[in-house]
């Protein structure tokens, strides 16, 4: 067993010669180690005694007594002591070197003819001056830094704070209302959806804590660190500075480790944790089909959005893809699509929930969703094409496939049959738009955004023809 071990030190205990003699609780230890040794236990601390102290600048050969922590049966073979300089636990004398080749401080006797001879030495002093000096060009780049942590932790995570407090009870809400709606068959699910927020919620508020502890944290490190490095560089002298080009290099690259602070969607509410298909599928049967069902809202294609590659009927419901030989220039209209074959309705809506649905017969090209008003109209860029910018949403068929497609990017939808139908229901106040089929009333696609613009139901058709059902 090795002595490190052997002589592992709890504490060293000074005592004043005059302590020691009126002390009656150290008198009383030889007993109460008889008693413990009569009772078959063994002591964990002994005592160790050293004769030869020095008390108040005097020498004395009283007894100073030091708790040791002892194992069974090893005795106590030697005492570490306690001091400004540590000791070489081999050799016993204080240790002024700092040997590179092992990386830690060693006594004179180690490096002459110990562990340490032929290694390359520093005296302690001069390696603490390298070591102060290799942390001084650092200092701007620190205070830099935390000024940028300290922007994030007062800006960023702030903001964070108050946006998912604002997005958690958004969430709540519009759970909320859902399952009223359908609240005798959703109870369970309402307490499903009310839990999910909730740890959500909990998660991102815990990231919060998170990050703010550790930047607050490392802010603090980096100040503590930039103010002992300021006054290092104003106490050192310019040769000291001239000659640590080498220890500058390493401070740099030891400083870009501690990395920067970033603003991720970890720090966000998921705004998935509230969606279920269950609540979905019933909430919109429920406004479909329920005692309370919502009426159609009474849509009519507005003719002066109308490609000149579609013909519109006289009742303004429905649109035809025309043939080649069959277009016909009308005038222009800035309001008329001049390249796509779309069409936009009336009245725009902005509120309360509407509810429509078109009769796609045997056509096997189509799209038919939402927009904005300010969707462009002219050009064959994607920013008039349905589907492929920001400002539209809509479901499309092209011969056997369906997609729902928004700003470019396609989900794939699964349908059992051919649809002859196609129903859209939009609730202003959840945020919340619905594709469906109205034979079976299942739901064919769910979208939630949050729409910034009154919107328009929105039509193409490159195949046969497509009406509004009234």
């Amino acid at each position: 067993m090795s002595m490190d071990f052997r002589l592992c030190e709890l504490a060293t205990v000074s005592l004043h010669v005059n302590d020691l003699e009126t002390d009656p609780g150290l008198d009383d230890y030889p007993k109460h180690e008889d008693r413990i040794r009569s009772e078959g236990e063994e002591p964990f601390c002994a005592l160790v005694t050293d004769t030869n102290v020095t008390v108040n600048g005097e020498s004395s050969t009283k007894p100073v007594r030091k708790f040791v922590e002892t194992p069974v049966g090893s005795g106590a073979d030697s005492v570490s002591t306690s001091g400004e300089a540590k000791l070489c636990p081999e050799h016993e004398c204080e240790q002024q070197l700092y040997c590179n080749t092992e990386g830690r401080l060693k006594c004179s006797q180690c490096v002459v003819d110990g562990a340490c001879q032929g290694h390359t030495v520093t005296e302690l002093v001069t390696r603490a001056t390298v070591v102060r000096n290799q942390l001084v060009d650092v200092c701007e780049k620190m205070q830099l830094q935390a000024l940028r942590i300290e922007r994030f932790i007062d800006r960023t995570l702030t903001a964070r704070e108050k946006a998912v407090q604002i997005d958690a009870n958004s969430a709540r809400e519009r759970v909320l209302a859902q399952v009223k709606v359908v609240r005798e068959a959703l109870e369970e699910e309402e307490q499903r959806l009310l839990e999910a927020i909730q740890r959500e919620e909990e998660r991102v508020e815990q990231c919060l804590l998170t990050q703010r502890a550790h930047w607050t944290h490392t802010l603090e490190k980096l100040s503590h660190t930039r103010t002992s490095l300021v006054h290092s560089l104003t106490h050192s002298t310019d040769a000291m500075l001239v000659s640590s080009n080498e220890e500058i290099d390493g401070r740099i690259e030891d400083a870009d480790g501690i990395g920067e602070p970033r603003d991720t969607e970890q720090l966000s509410l998921n705004r998935g944790c509230s969606d279920s298909k269950l609540m979905v599928g019933l909430w919109a049967s429920a406004l479909l089909l329920g005692p309370s069902a919502h009426s159609s809202t009474m849509l009519h294609f507005e003719n002066r959005t109308v490609s000149h590659l579609l013909s519109l009927s006289n009742d303004q419901h429905t649109l035809t893809f025309l043939a080649k030989r069959q277009r016909q220039l009308p005038p222009y209209d800035p309001a008329r699509f001049d390249s796509w074959p779309n069409a936009l309705c009336s009245p725009p809506m902005s509120s309360g929930t509407q509810s429509w649905v078109l009769d796609v017969g045997t056509s096997a090209a189509f799209k038919v969703g939402v927009c904005y008003a300010s969707l462009e109209r002219k050009g064959t860029g994607n920013g008039a094409r349905l589907g492929y910018n920001s400002k539209s949403w809509v479901l499309s068929q092209y011969d056997e496939d369906f997609s729902f497609c928004h700003d470019g990017c396609s989900v794939a939808i699964a349908v059992a049959k051919k649809l002859k139908r196609v129903g859209l229901l939009l609730d202003w106040p959840s945020q919340t738009l619905l594709f469906y089929d109205p034979e079976s009333v299942s739901v064919l696609h769910v979208v939630r955004h949050a729409f910034s613009e009154p919107l328009l139901a929105a039509c193409a058709v490159a195949d046969q023809s497509i009406s509004i059902v009234h």
